[in-house]
């Protein structure tokens, strides 16, 4: 791992980079974008580089990276790693690109830091990057090596659901009627769509029927901005444009919170568009027929708002010992409970093994509930739509 003479380097100059690294990510992404603005087009996502997102989540990375390294430096922060890695595989990101995101990277440290950044400073650093960068290489190879797709495929849509006034559901089949790969349940799929402008935007979604479906089934929220957030381009296209017939690419699945299945007691807890991942989860539960204890928890703004809420109650009810809560801001008279999550007198089993996607605030609340149940810490796993903004405030982790 990082020798000790770097480590001793990167310690010391650790809060001088961690102060600056807002500042160094967003020169980082104006320089990669002016010399090379393809990435921007048709890879990185505009709507989280707009509201700066992204780069809160670089910034997270990196910082969470060189801490654990010079506080662990035998181990590798591989959970961080396996998840970074998940995303990348998904846009299909290349060994041959990293060397481009290290010249613009140590370009805008030098140009923010200054004389500050010596000889020695720079090269801890670069050793810093090359291990993170050489390790996530590593991962998504394995992950190109195990995926029975390479590169981009196309599938035709097949049938469109209107869930509530805000989600869609597409079911889609390849176009060119070959083998479906299997997947996990809470994996997503990258999608790639060309707009209006000749860009080829991409985001995941997750997919929402149990593995062995011979379909891709997800669903997709209409994202709508405000003022420092942008109308989400893909998701308001696929709403406003996309129809039975028509064709979109997709990668193969990847994502790396998945269905663990021990028999052990479970725990499934979404909020909004976070309840994807679980419907696939509930529905091989359902099909396996698992035996121990499963709750589910979902929040969402009202019952109308609750997308596939039949999917999560029928699932739900096919379990040999399961119990729902959901939670209501408006409306919950004879649907649900009242308020925000509380979690106070909801059974919590001993040993319950917990699965969370949603907005972080939801996720951060529930994990501190179950932590107060005595959930343990590496038993609650979680999901971020997006960039992982978590690992931009570690200490909340």
């Amino acid at each position: 791992m990082l020798s000790e003479q770097s480590a001793a380097t990167v310690r010391a100059t650790l809060p001088a980079v961690g102060a600056a690294i807002g500042e160094i990510t967003e020169r980082f992404y104006a320089r990669l974008f002016e010399a090379h603005p393809a990435l921007l087009r048709d890879l990185f996502n505009r709507g989280n580089q707009a509201s700066g997102a992204q780069k809160q989540a670089l910034a997270g990375s990196i910082a969470a990276f060189a801490t654990h390294l010079v506080n662990n430096p035998d181990q590798r922060p591989d959970l961080m790693l396996n998840r970074i890695a998940h995303k990348h595989a998904s846009l299909g990101i290349v060994p041959e690109q990293y060397p481009i995101v290290h010249e613009h990277l140590f370009a805008a440290i030098a140009e923010i830091l200054g004389d500050a950044v010596t000889e020695e400073v720079a090269a801890a650093w670069t050793e810093v990057y090359w291990l993170m960068a050489n390790a996530l290489i590593a991962i998504e190879e394995r992950l190109y090596a195990q995926s029975e797709q390479t590169g981009w495929r196309e599938w035709k849509v097949v049938e469109r659901t209107e869930e509530t006034a805000d989600v869609a559901s597409f079911k889609l089949r390849p176009v060119d009627d070959g083998p479906v790969p299997g997947y996990r349940a809470g994996q997503y799929v990258s999608v790639g769509v060309p707009l209006a402008d000749g860009a080829r935007q991409i985001r995941q979604y997750s997919l929402t029927a149990a593995p062995g479906s011979p379909e891709r089934q997800f669903a997709v929220k209409r994202v709508t901005g405000d003022a420092a957030t942008p109308d989400g381009e893909v998701s308001n296209h696929l709403h406003a444009s996309v129809r039975v017939g028509d064709v979109l690419q997709l990668s193969a699945p990847y994502g790396d919170l998945v269905l663990q299945d021990t028999g052990a007691p479970l725990l499934l807890a979404s909020a909004g568009i976070g309840v994807t991942p679980m419907i696939a989860m509930l529905e091989q539960l359902a099909d396996a027929g698992h035996g121990a204890p499963v709750t589910v928890v979902h929040a969402d703004r009202s019952p109308e708002n609750h997308a596939l809420r039949s999917d999560h109650e029928a699932y739900a009810a096919k379990l040999a010992d399961a119990r729902t809560a959901f939670f209501y801001e408006q409306g919950a008279e004879g649907a649900g409970r009242p308020g925000l999550v509380d979690l106070a007198d909801v059974e919590v089993a001993a040993g319950t093994q917990a699965y969370l996607c949603g907005p972080l605030p939801f996720m951060r609340a529930v994990r501190e509930q179950l932590l107060a149940k005595g959930v343990a810490p590496a038993d609650i796993h979680y999901e971020v739509f997006g960039p992982d903004l978590w690992l931009a405030q570690p200490a909340a982790a």
